[in-house]
């Protein structure tokens, strides 16, 4: 698969853009243990807010391999171009529109998932960004609003016929939320609507699940988003399976600790020990759901203190 001058090996399996969870440290993580590709956060095309240390941390590439694929999130064509255009200057070697967010204070302003109620502002906004820049517009998108609004199909077409290079398709509606089941079934028909490469996005937490969903759409390679949580070897995993290569067993013992304290320290440094403390405790309780299922995790997720953040991860993962 190509998009622009990168070229991505089959079989593709991407690291899906979550916001609060794929930042620099993870992305990069992700990417080591064999991800294709990582999308960042999701960038509001507001520039008036890039002052915050929130969109600093997301706006920060450094030492990331590329292609560098940076997501923006927006309904005002000339603001998504200027952020865009910026976002390219800074380092950002693909652009991402965000169709897929369900959250309410995202579609309460008319962005992301929202966006799929209005087909010719969503052509707008993509003409808007292939035009402003010279290097690929990517779309990641929802099936439509809800069940009885499902136009996935049209709004490929649209992309596709704005210059769009690939679609990334959660196989839900925004009103699913992430409840029930993803819809494979119509990410196939997204697939067949298209020329240009399509990913399978939902649910997709295993290399088994990765061949089957393959098969059932079609698609040119999957993204992985919420299985990754505590788990950022498993699209790497994914993608050593669809090749028919052995698959690295998951980490244990002082593997495990060593890549959880590595990833936690890195935390540290990008947010600064206050901020970067709190981070950490989300991806801290995901690796002790996965890998320490039976541990008490309330002394570890009240610390105050990096330090002893760090000590309580080794007596943890040392276990």
């Amino acid at each position: 698969m190509k998009l622009g001058t990168h070229i991505f090996p089959d079989p593709v399996v991407f690291l899906a853009p979550m916001a609060g969870v794929s930042d620099r440290p993870f992305r990069v993580l992700c990417r080591q243990l064999g991800a294709s590709a990582a999308v960042s956060e999701m960038i509001t095309s507001d520039t008036r807010l890039w002052h915050s240390d929130k969109s600093r941390n997301r706006m920060d590439h450094t030492d990331e391999p590329g292609p560098r694929i940076v997501q923006l999130l927006g309904n005002e064509p000339d603001a998504l171009a200027r952020a865009a255009r910026d976002n390219v200057a800074r380092g950002a070697q693909v652009i991402d529109l965000n169709l897929g967010c369900p959250a309410k204070k995202v579609c309460r302003t008319a962005a992301g998932s929202a966006l799929l109620a209005d087909e010719s502002l969503v052509e707008r906004l993509l003409r808007a960004l292939t035009g402003a820049v010279g290097v690929p517009v990517t779309l990641k998108m929802r099936l439509g609003v809800d069940r009885e609004h499902v136009n996935a199909p049209r709004i490929a077409r649209i992309a596709q016929d704005a210059g769009v290079s690939m679609l990334s398709v959660h196989g839900r509606t925004r009103a699913c939320g992430y409840r029930g089941q993803a819809d494979y079934d119509a990410i196939a028909r997204v697939v067949g609507a298209v020329d240009i490469p399509v990913l399978a996005n939902g649910d997709i937490s295993s290399p088994e699940q990765a061949i089957s969903v393959l098969n059932r759409t079609g698609a040119a390679g999957v993204m992985i988003g919420r299985a990754a949580q505590g788990r950022p070897w498993l699209p790497g995993q994914i993608r050593a399976s669809l090749a028919g290569q052995s698959i690295t067993p998951a980490p244990c013992g002082e593997a495990l600790r060593q890549l959880v304290r590595a990833h936690i320290m890195e935390l540290h440094r990008q947010y600064g020990p206050e901020q970067g403390l709190r981070i950490a405790r989300k991806h801290i309780g995901w690796y002790l759901e996965h890998h320490r299922p039976g541990a008490d995790r309330r002394p570890v997720l009240q610390l105050t203190d990096a330090t002893r953040q760090l000590a309580a991860i080794d007596a943890l993962f040392s276990a």
